[in-house]
């Protein structure tokens, strides 16, 4: 595409046509974003197909509710640890390496799964998962600050995020069948097939991703010069960007106590969130649903719904160059949904409803919070900035299936800790909406305080 224009001595260059400047993001997003989908696809299955696996797990190994609780949340502890330094490790060596190196790591813990006999095997596993897939989210987020200005940044994120629900469709069905049509096949237990079959493509990919991304425009073939500097130019005149300069250093980022509020908010948000992944296969069960693939195909339906509800909620929140009020909209959806699913047990029909509900509103918040977060952050902060509070976010999820597994064991029922989790995703949207304020007349989102 050839964005020079001719023009008169003295005057301004004209700015290349918005259908022209659309068509170029098309391009980029055609090349790029497809693959990191599928890759989040399979992390996320990585990471909740523990959610079916227990099913069979814990009638063949004997685990309590309380050791799958802590096994499940003990993949965060070591996502905390490593995250930062992953984040900080790709702004110098770039996003395929460290593609590379998360990937095929995380792909071949994910397969060992199959060989866990005891508790502790379970926890070290679960442990090094988190350790290996560490840096891949935020790495990503800031993979795509290198691509796209603010104003396209938050579609893109929903689109990249909407993987996980896309993957939460599939999950159900995939991993029903698995477990029920590989049950015994080479005297493996079905469990064991879903480890192994969903574990390896990871490795395969992050060599895929290796060979086929670039790291940042000015390195893509398959963009012209006038392409490259276009995009270059609207990253570095992103008011956004300008705006969030205050963060002249690492360092001030770093103290910047606005950076830990939104840490907390993404750590109420996350640990809610992953209360529900990882419970919803029990919670099904709970309404009558028995064998495990009708258990798979009804936990697809709330989540194909969410994939629509995300993408339309990102895209209306670019349109309107709005975030805060999105996200709270976002996070009292869920917390409605929920609100149903207790006053509905008993009914199949109308509890998938509920649930459907719940699930928009829990696809839609992550990704407005990301893009909150990166219209805040400074160019020179971003890589820590994002890393940190998605770390920090993430000892939510480290610390909420242990405590609503308790919960659960200890009332033999869901519900109570449904009632855990609506508060928590109302707490952060209030938080958001206290720590956050639109400041559209300067083109930017700013903390208040």
């Amino acid at each position: 595409m050839n964005t020079h224009v001719a023009r008169a001595p003295g005057t301004q260059p004209a700015l290349p046509k918005a259908s022209a400047v659309d068509a170029l993001y098309a391009k980029v997003s055609w090349r790029i974003i497809p693959l990191l989908v599928i890759c989040y696809m399979v992390a996320y299955l990585d990471r909740i197909n523990i959610g079916y696996a227990q099913l069979q797990m814990k009638q063949v190994l004997s685990f309590s509710d309380a050791v799958y609780g802590l096994g499940a949340g003990i993949f965060f502890i070591g996502y905390f640890l490593f995250e930062v330094p992953s984040n900080l490790m790709l702004e110098k060596i770039g996003a395929r390496k460290t593609l590379l190196r998360i990937m095929v790591c995380w792909g071949l813990v994910a397969a060992a799964m199959m060989f866990v006999q005891t508790p502790t095997q379970f926890y070290v596993l679960r442990f090094l998962l988190g350790v290996f897939e560490a840096g891949f989210f935020p790495g990503i987020i800031l993979y795509l600050t290198f691509w796209y200005p603010s104003a396209r940044r938050g579609q893109m994120i929903a689109i990249f995020m909407a993987a996980a629900t896309v993957a939460g469709v599939i999950a159900g069905p995939l991993c029903g069948g698995i477990m029920k049509y590989l049950d015994g096949a080479q005297g493996l237990a079905g469990w064991q097939w879903l480890f192994l079959v969903q574990g390896l493509p990871a490795s395969v990919l992050g060599i895929v991703a290796f060979f086929y991304l670039q790291d940042k425009p000015e390195d893509a073939r398959w963009l012209s010069v006038a392409e490259k500097k276009l995009l270059q130019s609207n990253l570095d005149n992103d008011p956004k960007h300008v705006a969030s300069a205050s963060h002249a250093s690492l360092g001030q980022m770093l103290r910047d106590g606005k950076v830990y509020v939104l840490a907390l908010v993404y750590f109420l948000l996350l640990g809610a969130t992953y209360t529900m992944v990882f419970w919803v296969p029990t919670l099904i069960k709970s309404w009558g649903v028995a064998d495990l693939m009708q258990i798979g195909l009804y936990a697809a339906l709330p989540s194909l719904i969410g994939v629509f509800g995300m993408i339309l909620i990102g895209r209306h929140s670019d349109k309107h160059n709005e975030r805060r009020w999105h996200f709270a909209a976002s996070v009292a959806l869920a917390a409605a949904g929920l609100g149903l699913t207790t006053l509905t047990q008993g009914n199949l029909g109308a509890s998938l409803a509920a649930l459907s509900l719940a699930v928009i509103g829990i696809a839609a918040a992550t990704p407005l919070f990301f893009t909150i977060t990166t219209e805040y952050l400074s160019k020179v902060g971003a890589a820590a900035g994002i890393a940190l509070i998605s770390s920090l976010g993430n000892l939510g999820a480290a610390a909420s299936p242990a405590v609503t597994g308790a919960i659960t064991a200890r009332t033999g029922s869901p519900v109570y800790s449904m009632y855990l989790v609506m508060a928590l995703y109302l707490l952060s949207g209030v938080i958001l909406l206290l720590a956050v304020r639109s400041a559209k007349a300067a083109g930017s989102v700013r903390a208040v305080g």
